[in-house]
């Protein structure tokens, strides 16, 4: 039962935390794109499906965690220091996600529609350029749970 349920949890995590980290990561370029370009030329519509994609597999995403805290209870690790650092580096992550990259990719998307003057523009400009840095910080995050899943410092399992 434990390599099913960490399959599943590894799987999980690849499937919904990947996309939502990519298309993230692409959101702010293509909002500067979008103000570049005259009347969004097209790129209205990939703004739009990135942030649908980061919404969407941040709902998905929630079984990762019930699917990672099934397979450290199975392996009776639920105490081991390593695993309560990631739980609560996911915890963070999750937070950033919920209420700074989503959000802001939504004020992002409404600034697009209503962009003809220049300081709206501007305020889209800065919603972009803090979207960057969010997302760096949802990124690093991830990267770092990661690393802890794959190494787990002081478990006799570890590498």
């Amino acid at each position: 039962m434990t390599k099913f349920l960490l399959a599943v949890h590894v799987l999980a995590a690849i499937i919904t935390i990947g996309p939502v980290t990519v298309a993230a990561g692409m959101f702010p370029a293509a909002v500067r794109r979008a103000l570049a370009a005259p009347d969004g030329a097209g790129i209205l519509p990939e703004v739009r499906t990135l942030h649908r994609i980061c919404r969407v597999y941040a709902v998905i995403a929630v079984v990762v965690p019930v699917f990672g805290l099934a397979t450290a209870r199975s392996l009776h690790v639920l105490t081991s220091p390593w695993l309560l650092i990631s739980i609560a580096l996911t915890a963070a992550a999750a937070a950033v996600l919920a209420t700074l990259v989503l959000p802001g990719q939504a004020a992002a998307l409404a600034g697009l529609h209503g962009a003809a003057d220049a300081r709206s523009t501007s305020a889209v400009q800065r919603a972009a350029a803090h979207l960057g840095m969010y997302t760096g910080v949802f990124n690093l995050l991830w990267a770092t749970v990661t690393v802890l899943m794959i190494v787990r410092p002081g478990s006799t399992t570890g590498a």
